[in-house]
């Protein structure tokens, strides 16, 4: 791995691998699968239904709930003696446990990094604002001046990060697709089906994309509309109940779509929406992209690239912006979408490879080392 010099053992915490839960879960599976490759990696985190298999790490199971923090402590204080790792790196905040993982890794002379998947972003702090202001002040803040840096996935993440000023020393790495293994469209042919795959959830504005079909419905009748994610059951059912209010549109619930089910979705729609208040990177996008199916998604998002890279829409938060965005797309032909698709293709490939990503986090961690 590094000739005969023993590797780097480095630690991630992250508070669930399970495939219901997108983002960070898919972020550790992918991660894992490089990053390992170059340092010797553990990654500790709780017990769940569903896990996603990690590749090139070993796993380790703690438990999280709060009635058992004394438990937890000794278990992760036993984790540190018996590894001792050169890094310790936390994927997200504003959980005690998260603390409690820095704090003894700290007591040791350990590097404590965190990278913060979007959770300072000023959405995510409005929400619950009084339990953020307790946790800030009980123990939030000293974990993030005490972090020897903090890792934003944008430079919009970044600059929200700076603001705040908890911590000035901000990295910026991307997060990272398995490109080599994600299969582009053979071809982009009109299929009239509009794909909508996230966590079913209130941050990721699907109400707003109800109004805008219900807005297009004449322009929709012959288009299929699916909507493939997990969420709360209650959650679901209003929006469910919403959409049998909307005529002429045919749109679907398929729930969770994984593995290879997933990328046919992607590659069978003619273009990819995400209507999100916020999100710190978007792994959907970038699956998208991937594949080569265009994306319309809001500024909440740190996706500028859209634009840059002529691959789809990157538009205000709003139902006008959304609608002009939708009606633009639906009036492309068949070349024009190829287009489009093969130029969100091409950025992937140049800026998001989950390689990349291992490489700058390693990198990191070697600047970074006494």
């Amino acid at each position: 791995m590094l000739g005969d010099k023993m590797p780097m053992k480095v630690i991630h915490f992250v508070t669930a691998i399970d495939r219901s839960l997108g983002g960070v879960s898919m972020y550790m599976q992918l991660l894992t699968k490089e990053l390992g490759k170059i340092v010797d990696l553990i990654v500790v985190t709780r017990p769940t239904q569903n896990p996603l298999l990690l590749e090139n790490c070993k796993v380790i199971y703690l438990p999280l709930p709060v009635s058992q923090l004394g438990n937890f402590r000794k278990q992760w204080i036993d984790i540190l003696e018996e590894e001792h790792p050169d890094v310790v790196h936390i994927n997200g905040i504003w959980m005690i446990q998260t603390w409690i993982i820095q704090r003894e890794a700290l007591k040791r002379g350990i590097r404590t990094y965190i990278t913060l998947h979007g959770m300072l972003e000023p959405w995510i702090l409005n929400r619950h604002p009084l339990k953020k202001k307790f946790a800030l002040f009980l123990f939030q803040k000293k974990a993030l001046k005490s972090a020897t840096a903090l890792i934003a996935t944008a430079d919009s993440e970044k600059e929200n990060i700076l603001q705040l000023g908890y911590n000035m020393n901000v990295i910026t790495i991307p997060n990272g697709v398995d490109v080599a293994n994600v299969g582009v469209k053979k071809g982009w042919k009109i299929n009239k089906r509009i794909l909508y795959m996230s966590r079913l959830h209130q941050k990721k504005g699907i109400e707003l994309l109800l109004e805008v079909l219900e807005d297009l419905k004449d322009r929709l009748r012959n288009y299929e509309v699916i909507i493939a994610g997990e969420g709360e059951s209650v959650y679901v059912a209003s929006l469910k109940k919403r959409v049998g209010q909307i005529d002429l549109v045919n749109i679907v619930f398929v729930g969770g779509v994984y593995g290879e089910s997933k990328w046919e979705l992607y590659r069978n729609s003619d273009f990819f929406i995400l209507p999100s208040y916020s999100e710190n990177f978007g792994y959907v996008i970038a699956e998208s992209l991937a594949c080569g199916t265009p994306v319309i998604t809001t500024q909440g998002t740190p996706w500028r690239d859209l634009e840059t890279y002529h691959c789809g829409c990157w538009v205000r938060r709003d139902k006008d912006s959304l609608k002009q965005a939708v009606s633009r797309l639906l009036s492309l032909s068949d070349d024009e979408l190829k287009k489009l698709g093969s130029n969100g293709r091409k950025l992937v490939e140049e800026k998001y490879s989950t390689k990349s990503v291992a490489v700058s986090l390693y990198n990191m961690y070697l600047q970074d080392k006494v």
